[in-house]
């Protein structure tokens, strides 16, 4: 008399099989060890901190200037208050986040700039110069200088300016790295620096204005290159499992694997529950092991960043069942798996940094995934936040899950 099989136990064989298969796939093993090995690395060598500054560098020395130029301000009439006011003059001071290193020379300016020189400032405050290929050593106890930007006055600049004298040329030094929006406001800077070393009011008059930051504003609280990267390597992770498992699903299909499955008391809906469980389990527990050593859990996070996980590791799931049914060979496994991922890393990198994502960018499934990550992990985003985006995922969730299903369903039954 024979037993009868459960249906749950018939699952728990396929997920063995499953397991066993893919310990043998050596390609994808090696590359999942490898993934959860660099990851962390990667994730830690990344910068942990934001430097808001813009190091300016001047050349000449602003109280070179000022001393050169006295004899001739008194000459056009400055009187002993105006020339106290130069004596004090700060470009810096009131420019918020802006720090100044003056220079001697302007080849010694702009050989920092370009990174011929190196620029370092000692304990006590001492500037020294370091040239690399000449073989000059590393100062001990010295600090690295990195301007962003350089500007170099003329000679009798001041005097110039205050005579109004039309043709001044000030040379603004940047680094190839440097922003257009930066370099605009420096050149901005010069000509309000030149007004406020000649002594005189701006010759335009600024409007009364009301500035409104729409969104939050993170101005002094900028975020790290490290946790703007770990919901994209998490993201990453669960992309990764997509292209192992469309190949452990191409595989039973071509070698007619799963008729075998079959022809045992599996059912295709057997069959099917051991590839969604196992998928999902795979990309789950690698994304689990990948923020275990990158960290952003918190007491108020973990559930929201659990679950967001387990959604679009059933995503993605859904996407490798549809690669793996559709693909014919190797090749075309890869080629539908290349065709439907790439587009879905669209809104990582949009969403990683600051600014409106655009409309098109938005409708992409994996939009609402990454954004919840994002907001989680780098700006502590909660579950009141969230719950409209997790409604979007969920909505392609099941699209995507259930075409993988239907896809998957449909060949193996055609076989």
């Amino acid at each position: 008399m024979s037993r009868t099989v459960s249906r749950p136990a018939i699952v728990r064989a396929l997920l063995k099989k499953e397991l066993t298969a893919y310990s043998r796939d050596l390609v994808f093993l090696g590359l999942t060890i490898v993934v959860l090995v660099a990851v962390p690395f990667i994730f830690h060598a990344l910068p942990d901190s934001v430097d808001e500054s813009i190091t300016l560098a001047v050349y000449p020395p602003i109280s070179e200037m000022v001393g050169e130029a006295k004899d001739a301000l008194i000459e056009m009439g400055a009187t002993e208050e105006q020339l106290a006011e130069l004596d004090d003059l700060d470009l810096a001071a009131e420019e918020e986040g802006l720090a100044l290193v003056e220079f001697e020379s302007p080849e010694q300016l702009r050989g920092v700039i370009e990174g011929s020189l190196e620029l370092w400032r000692t304990e006590g405050g001492d500037t020294v110069f370091r040239d690399k290929e000449a073989g000059d050593k590393k100062p001990k106890d010295a600090e690295r200088i990195k301007p962003d930007i350089g500007i170099a006055f003329p000679d009798g600049f001041i005097t110039g300016v205050a005579a109004g004298v039309g043709d001044l040329t000030v040379t603004v030094y940047s680094q190839a790295g440097v922003g257009e929006e930066i370099q605009t406001a420096m050149q901005s800077f010069v000509r309000e620096a030149a007004y406020q070393i000649a002594g005189r009011e701006l010759p335009v008059g600024m409007p009364d204005e009301d500035t409104i930051v729409l969104g939050e504003d993170r101005m002094g609280d900028q975020v790290s290159m490290q946790e703007r990267m770990r919901p994209l390597l998490l993201f990453m992770v669960l992309l990764m499992e997509t292209f192992s498992m469309a190949s452990l699903v191409s595989t039973e299909v071509l070698q007619r694997t799963v008729t075998a499955v079959l022809v045992t008391p599996a059912k295709v809906s057997d069959f099917l529950a051991a590839k969604t469980i196992f998928g999902t389990l795979m990309s789950l527990s690698q994304a689990l092991i990948i923020l275990a050593f990158v960290g952003g859990l918190t007491a108020t996070n973990w559930s929201l960043i659990l679950t967001v996980l387990v959604m679009g590791a059933i995503m993605f799931t859904g996407i490798a069942l549809f690669v793996g049914s559709a693909g014919k060979d190797f090749m075309g496994q890869l080629f539908y798996a290349m065709l439907l991922t790439v587009p879905l890393l669209i809104p990582a990198i949009s969403v990683m940094f600051p600014g409106t994502a655009a409309p098109w960018v938005k409708v992409l499934p994996s939009y609402p995934i990454i954004r919840v990550l994002v907001d989680a992990t780098a700006y502590g985003g909660t579950w009141a936040d969230a719950w409209g985006m997790l409604a979007y995922a969920a909505l392609w969730l099941v699209i995507l899950y259930f075409a993988g299903l239907f896809a998957l369903k449909r060949k193996v039954e055609t076989l």
